[in-house]
């Protein structure tokens, strides 16, 4: 791991366009925050910043959160030291014009980095750190860079907090469960009145859009005899929860019949809180980007749903991430199921009597790759010493 010396104090424009209100966002702010902690000054400029009312509600020192309209209407602020595309979002071009000038202004290198997805396939390490020369526009002459998010020590790494494993550490579950007791409410077999027990159950975390595989497993916990309690983010997950719910209550009535599993539909999360409700939980369900990789220094089971893609880029997306993560053959077919997606490992029939069994294989999957991993360096501390060997 490397030992970085912080470049003086920069400012960093990081523009987010937002398509998915919990995945851009949410990755923009934790790299916002990230660098904040490390004595960065951040400017984060985004086109819809309502999800950080509940994601961020505190904000954070040293980040300003700033309107990205068209045409740009923030002009009057000098361009900052470093700018960061994020997901390969195109920044106005009046705005790349100020950039340019203010890089021949003070005689300083161009520092533009075009910030892209994480992906565990093997380009990400082949072409993390590339220059890109602007050939046309109003950033004729410059040069931006490619940085890769990844999972190997060539890639760019993963966002971590410089204190994330000391606030896991001091992390009380118990206090969290008497807490989740007293502000909410489950619903057994989606009837609106029984109470939630959460410390004689399974907790299940589930954030995700409508998986292809949500039907089989509400079934595959609801005939376990170990009884869980399936914790629903707000959106989407909390929607397709009963959709699905009131379709098996009116098609299979006796489905959930010993009330084994429970759904407790929260509120929204902000990223602090979200984050706790992976370490206190004994399974994940996560979605997109920045859910996975908090999933993952969670160090529990997970089960990730991939962003599909209209040429069917995310199939080789996701056996690439299950290849890095040595995952087992039952994680792999549930990920395929799970995502749709064409199943490829031999069927056990008896998954459903051995379900405890399976996680613990999966733990111990995501606990040898977390520890790999926390042996890297984190994201923003490459890009840091990236951002001090170009400059």
């Amino acid at each position: 791991m490397t030992t970085l010396t912080h470049p003086s104090r920069l400012c960093w424009d990081i523009f987010c366009r937002v398509i998915d209100n919990f995945g851009d966002i949410g990755v923009c702010w934790r790299l916002a925050v990230n660098l904040a902690l490390r004595q960065q000054t951040v400017r984060l400029w985004v086109d819809d910043a309502s999800a950080l009312a509940w994601m961020a509600p505190e904000g954070m020192d040293n980040v300003t959160v700033l309107p990205w309209t068209t045409p740009m209407v923030a002009l009057s602020l000098a361009p900052g030291d470093v700018l960061v595309e994020a997901f390969a979002c195109r920044i106005d071009p009046e705005y790349i014009a100020a950039y340019a000038d203010c890089i021949r202004a003070r005689n300083t290198k161009c520092l533009w980095i075009n910030l892209e997805y994480l992906s565990a396939e093997s380009y990400a390490q082949r072409c993390h750190g590339l220059p890109s020369p602007v050939m046309c526009g109003p950033g004729q002459g410059l040069t931006k860079h490619f940085f890769y998010p990844g999972f190997t020590p060539g890639t760019g790494g993963l966002l971590r907090e410089p204190e994330l494993l000391q606030r896991q550490r001091a992390f009380d579950r118990n206090a969290w469960l008497n807490r989740l007791i007293t502000s909410a409410h489950a619903v057994p077999g989606a009837e609106p009145h029984a109470t939630a027990h959460p410390h004689g159950q399974r907790l299940v975390s589930l954030f995700c859009y409508e998986p292809a595989g949500l039907s089989h497993w509400l079934d595959v916990l609801a005939a376990d005899s170990v009884p869980t309690l399936l914790l629903v983010t707000a959106g989407r997950a909390s929607a397709a929860i009963k959709q699905a719910v009131h379709h098996k209550n009116a098609s299979q009535p006796l489905w959930n019949k010993r009330c084994t599993l429970s759904f407790l539909f929260l509120s929204w999360l902000s990223q602090t809180e979200y984050d706790q409700l992976l370490w206190a939980c004994d399974l994940n369900f996560v979605r997109g980007e920045d859910s996975l990789v908090r999933a993952l220094w969670a160090g529990k089971p997970l089960v990730w749903q991939i962003y599909p893609q209209d040429d069917g880029a995310h199939q080789a997306k996701l056996d690439a991430f299950l290849a890095m993560l040595q995952a087992p053959a039952s994680m792999r077919r549930c990920h395929q199921e799970w995502n749709g997606l064409p199943t490829r490992m031999p069927t056990r029939h008896d998954d459903a009597n051995d379900l405890q069994d399976t996680l613990a294989d999966w733990q111990q999957s995501v606990q040898q790759s977390r520890q790999a991993l926390l042996r890297h360096d984190d994201l923003v501390t490459a890009l840091l010493g990236f951002v001090s060997k170009t400059n």
